[in-house]
């Protein structure tokens, strides 16, 4: 009678846990569910004050006191003639260079917060400002960085210098991406190119027959499915498919041959990729340059800031990992108690 006494008392303990646990998750996706939807949030940073506070932080460092202090009045004084002619000629400030980064993954999310960046810079812009994608990606899927090159295109249209700089990769839709620039710098081994498409699917029909598994798909249209996963494909559809890969592929190569007409497209667009050296030599990239470099030059007689979007995290994400711990240890305590009960 203890034992069975002992066990439904576990058994009880284990249930009121579990439904616990089952209405304080309800209670978070409850809340979740009503809020409104997700808001992201721009920020303006001054790289400028960051670059000069690097430059005088490392001369204060290796110059001596009386060095340093000739240093500060010579910056003293740099300021007070900059106030000056600003005061006297407040119709011609610095023009600003605007920043962006962009680290494109397979699905090109990250247009998202792209198409809010150019959309904040295109409002406070003037002509003679610029703007500086820092372009990293390998590409992906065709409408994702479509989207994400007519966000740049947009900065073209409003008359806007834009410049790309890739220091490790712009590959087939990041390449897509880059070349609507007005110039195209990259560093010596970055990857650029792979003007061509690609798609690739696994078929376990055979599996699935060795199986006595049947799979059936039904559509309205001679080609609405051209090969399937887990069906019989034949040549009319691998055919099919074919022809719509090559379709992408003339329209991608027209793209780029509209932004940068002095390539010899049958050289380069065969899906190939070049390092940035090779890169230059094919008229790929403009110029042989890091970033960095290109914004330490750009800092001398321009004012540089950084602009970014980032999406706010929902109650959801704030909660969940904090959730999921709380449970994990929930667990934890109730099967050492159940294991050693008092």
């Amino acid at each position: 009678m203890e034992f069975l006494y002992e066990y439904g008392l576990f058994t009880a303990k284990a249930a009121t846990l579990v439904v616990a646990l089952l209405l304080a998750v309800g209670g978070i996706i409850g809340l979740a569910s009503r809020q409104k939807a997700d808001k992201g949030e721009l920020e303006i940073h001054s790289v400028s004050e960051r670059l000069d506070e690097l430059t005088q932080h490392a001369k204060q460092m290796i110059l001596s006191k009386d060095e340093w202090k000739q240093q500060e009045k010579a910056l003293k004084k740099q300021k007070k003639q900059e106030q000056k002619k600003n005061k006297s000629d407040p119709d011609e400030p610095k023009p600003n260079l605007f920043v962006v980064d962009f680290k494109g993954s397979m699905d090109a999310h990250e247009v998202d917060s792209l198409r809010e960046e150019v959309t904040a810079i295109l409002c406070i812009a003037k002509p003679q400002d610029e703007v500086l994608v820092r372009l990293e990606s390998g590409g992906g899927v065709v409408h994702g960085y479509g989207l994400a090159a007519s966000q740049l295109q947009r900065l073209r249209d409003a008359d806007i210098k834009l410049t790309v700089a890739v220091d490790k990769v712009a590959a087939s839709g990041g390449y897509m991406m880059a070349c609507v620039a007005d110039t195209v710098i990259a560093s010596k081994f970055a990857i650029i190119g792979s003007i061509g498409v690609i798609a690739q699917l696994p078929n376990f029909n055979k599996l699935l027959k060795k199986h006595d598994i049947d799979w059936e798909q039904h559509t309205a249209g001679e080609f609405k499915r051209t090969l399937t996963v887990f069906g019989e494909n034949n040549e009319a559809g691998r055919q099919k498919f074919r022809e719509e890969l090559e379709e992408v592929h003339k329209l991608f190569k027209g793209f780029v041959q509209q932004h940068r007409s002095e390539l010899e497209l049958d050289k380069v667009a065969t899906g190939e990729y070049w390092y940035g050296v090779q890169a230059l030599e094919l008229k790929l990239v403009d110029a042989l340059q890091t970033s960095d470099d290109f914004l330490l030059k750009a800092n001398q007689d321009k004012k540089i800031f950084q602009v970014k979007y980032s999406r706010k995290k929902n109650l959801m994400e704030k909660l969940g990992k904090a959730a999921s711990l709380a449970i994990e240890s929930s667990i934890g305590r109730w099967w050492q108690k159940s294991q050693h009960p008092l």
